[in-house]
């Protein structure tokens, strides 16, 4: 539904800027206000200082790895409650995958990945799905 997701602030984090820009195309028709950053230290700024309800971020990045934001985001003593992460990456090894869950990931897609499947996840974690 468009627009279901007004008010809502989501976080896109990708160095590929093609998969940057897909994401940011097909979620911007949900209605959030969407971010952008392009690798991991861009990620954890924006995340400090713009209080994202939701990240989508993938785990192999320059600067700092998804994994390492994750940890950062887990971990970091934020004011409100942590944003949701949607990890997403094309590394198929279940110990990532289940580092990713131990430190709370509320969903993991595997690169290349449908639109829809974005959609319906950050949907979901944000409780319009």
């Amino acid at each position: 539904m468009p627009g279901e997701l007004s008010g809502k602030k989501v976080l896109l984090v990708d160095d590929d800027r093609d998969i940057l820009t897909a994401m940011k195309t097909i979620l911007a028709e949900q209605g959030p206000e969407i971010l952008t950053a392009e690798d991991g230290d861009e990620a954890l700024e924006a995340a400090a200082t713009q209080s994202p309800d939701a990240v989508v971020l993938d785990m192999m990045m320059p600067k700092r790895s998804g994994m390492l934001v994750l940890e950062k985001l887990r971990r970091g003593k934020a004011r409100n409650q942590p944003p949701y992460v949607i990890m997403i990456t094309a590394n198929r090894g279940q110990r990532h995958k289940a580092y990713a869950e131990a430190l709370g990931v509320s969903a993991y897609l595997y690169k290349p990945f449908r639109m829809e499947q974005l959609v319906e996840s950050v949907r979901k974690v944000l409780g319009a799905g």
